[in-house]
């Protein structure tokens, strides 16, 4: 019999651990586990950004014959690359400069795993010991994972609600100092939905080139607008301050299971060639997993032969969503609304829990929904460090949106604090600290 005393020399890898911790699946995981299995209904998945399984979001028939012919034409069976099947990155090129007062070539990209691989790739090549990287609040966590697992410290700059969700600018110039290396802007905004003008990303810029700092613009939701403002891609201003620029097919063709993404250099005055951050994308490649072959080959023909009514569909039924959304919330007294979103596939509500008669918190209220009406939305407080605000997902059947957006007026009206208990909180003012007595 083996000896039960002897000293294994390994354990679990607890920087796993920490990092897994602050994302939104682990946020989503939690919340679905409150389910009830006793209720018969559909659950209503308003927490995440994939709505490929709905049949108003099916994909073109373009993108799934480009995969058949890929496969078919077994030109694709093969390793790829380091750095992506060439005919793949002069096609990405090509659809990127549409919209760049420069050309890019096929040596500015480099394909990756979907938009995830593409931020591991950059905040990777950037990381040195001691450097910082600034990043949105609230923001895309998925960047508080990956630097918590590079040991890459983080700052925080606020996006402004009353300002369209806007980047503090003012603030960023204080929060960076020697050590910190890059700031992330992420437009079309998740989770807030927002769309920034030209102007206000070329203050960004500017900002940035004063700091001695390049800028990781994260569009992965590129084009995907439905409001006032139009899609304006942060290489624009590449000749300003040096850019990485990450996108993908995930959310415009919607296929996020296709795993196929991007890294682009924009920067036509070789900043990142001469600073090192260029070889250091490669070597993290070298050293890392590559999209399917396959996939690769087909995005010529996907991103070429797409057509624009397919484009055009997909934001009729965003925006229709977003309206009947933003409409929803304002039926529900606890929750407010501060912006009409105009991008992306998620909007930013802030809860009043003064309102609510046994709910604590945006977790709490998550939790309890979930239960009661299963109803899946993300609590921002743990998942994007906004306590008491909601990220909720309009991207999805227009008759689930609007049956989980019942489910949750529902759930409102039997948790509304009794009418005499607002009128003692309102008396307190801002002093709510007998409270609790108060209302016992």
């Amino acid at each position: 019999m083996e000896n039960s005393s002897k000293q294994w020399r390994f354990e679990g890898n607890k920087r796993l651990n920490s990092a897994s911790a602050i994302s939104v699946r682990g946020v989503l995981d939690l919340v679905i586990g409150n389910l009830s299995t006793d209720d018969p209904r559909p659950t209503i998945p308003l927490g995440n950004g994939d709505p490929s399984q709905f049949a108003c979001f099916r994909t073109s028939t373009t993108a799934e014959e480009a995969i058949v012919d890929a496969v078919h034409s077994a030109k694709y069976n093969g390793y790829a690359p380091t750095v992506g099947v060439l005919s793949a990155r002069r096609a990405i090129a090509n659809y990127l400069n549409r919209d760049l007062p420069y050309k890019l070539s096929a040596d500015d990209i480099y394909v990756t795993s979907g938009c995830l691989q593409a931020i591991e790739v950059a905040l990777a090549a950037i990381n040195c010991p001691g450097a910082n990287i600034l990043l949105p609040r609230p923001g895309f966590t998925f960047y508080e994972s990956r630097a918590a697992y590079e040991h890459l410290q983080v700052r925080h700059f606020d996006l402004l609600p009353d300002r369209g969700w806007e980047v503090d600018v003012d603030a960023i110039e204080d929060l960076a100092d020697d050590n910190t290396v890059a700031i992330v802007i992420i437009n079309p905004g998740n989770p807030c939905g927002s769309v920034y003008s030209y102007d206000h990303l070329k203050m960004v810029a500017e900002t940035a080139r004063k700091l001695g700092i390049l800028v990781i613009a994260d569009e992965v939701y590129g084009h995907l607008t439905f409001g006032s403002t139009p899609f304006v891609p942060m290489g624009i201003f590449g000749s300003i301050v040096p850019v990485l620029s990450l996108g993908s097919i995930s959310k415009r063709w919607v296929v996020p299971g296709w795993r196929l993404g991007w890294l682009v250099t924009s920067d036509p005055n070789g900043i990142l060639q001469k600073s090192g951050i260029v070889e250091s994308i490669t070597g993290f490649l070298n050293i890392s997993t590559d999209p399917a072959t396959f996939i690769q080959g087909a995005i010529p023909q996907i991103l070429e032969n797409t057509k624009d009514d397919f484009f055009s569909k997909v934001i009729v039924t965003l925006k229709e969503a977003a309206d009947k959304c933003f409409d929803g919330i304002r039926e529900v007294p606890c929750l407010t609304c501060p912006k009409k979103p105009e991008g992306s596939m998620f909007v930013m509500v802030k809860l009043n829990v003064s309102l609510l008669e046994d709910i604590s918190d945006d977790l709490d209220f998550c939790m309890k929904l979930a239960k009661e009406e299963s109803v899946i939305i993300v609590p921002a407080g743990m998942a994007f460090g906004m306590k008491n605000w909601l990220r909720i997902t309009f991207a999805c059947e227009i008759s689930a949106l609007e049956d989980g957006l019942r489910r949750i007026k529902a759930f409102h009206q039997r948790h509304v604090r009794k009418q005499s208990d607002l009128y003692v909180i309102q008396s307190l003012g801002p002093d709510t600290k007998m409270l609790p007595s108060l209302l016992e």
